[in-house]
């Protein structure tokens, strides 16, 4: 039982950190390949646990909103009406929630700053993505335990390119609120 307990703890704390966060998959690689869990019950844990903290971070943000300058707010809130007022654009922002290949973290904390896109449908899009993807992962950690591969999960995740990839990722979620969203486009 402890085992599950700590990995509920981890993963929550791991998303909760609007950057630079080991990936969720790879705690529920390790604690699969350390402590030999039951499969599906790490991937519900860690499902349930990761769409938790993406959730009170994006409220986090919410709450943060006060201390930000109120250009970028108001920037980063016309993006959010922008989106929301159609919905096609509404689904296709559920859609990156829902496969995000890279980390959702500055995804959550932009959709908290902007304060009117409704966030249980981006947390069950992020659900029903991270159970696809969880699964794989634990999967092939079951049949990887016996191979070489977790020092090179190790490495890639600790490599120059995936810091990189950070940075760039809090830059352009930074950069939404420079750009004024309420100028209308013309055709």
């Amino acid at each position: 039982m402890a085992p599950y307990l700590w990995l509920v703890l981890l993963v929550v704390s791991v998303n909760l950190l609007p950057a630079f966060a080991p990936p969720t998959w790879s705690v529920l690689v390790y604690f699969a390949l350390s402590y030999h869990l039951n499969e599906v019950a790490l991937v519900l844990l860690g499902v349930a646990s990761a769409t938790l903290g993406r959730g009170l971070l994006s409220l986090g943000a919410r709450r943060l909103r006060r201390v930000l300058p109120p250009r970028y707010v108001a920037n980063v809130t016309a993006l959010g009406q922008r989106v929301s007022e159609r919905r096609g654009r509404l689904v296709a922002t559920w859609a990156v929630f829902l496969v995000a290949p890279v980390s959702s973290a500055p995804l959550f904390v932009a959709a908290g700053v902007m304060g009117s896109l409704r966030l249980r449908p981006l947390l069950v899009a992020f659900a029903l993505g991270r159970l696809v993807s969880y699964s794989a992962y634990v999967t092939g950690a079951h049949f990887a335990r016996s191979s070489s591969l977790g020092p090179l999960l190790t490495s890639t995740i600790r490599s120059p390119w995936a810091i990189a990839l950070q940075v760039l990722l809090v830059v352009v979620v930074g950069s939404l609120g420079v750009k004024n969203w309420t100028k209308r486009a013309t055709p």
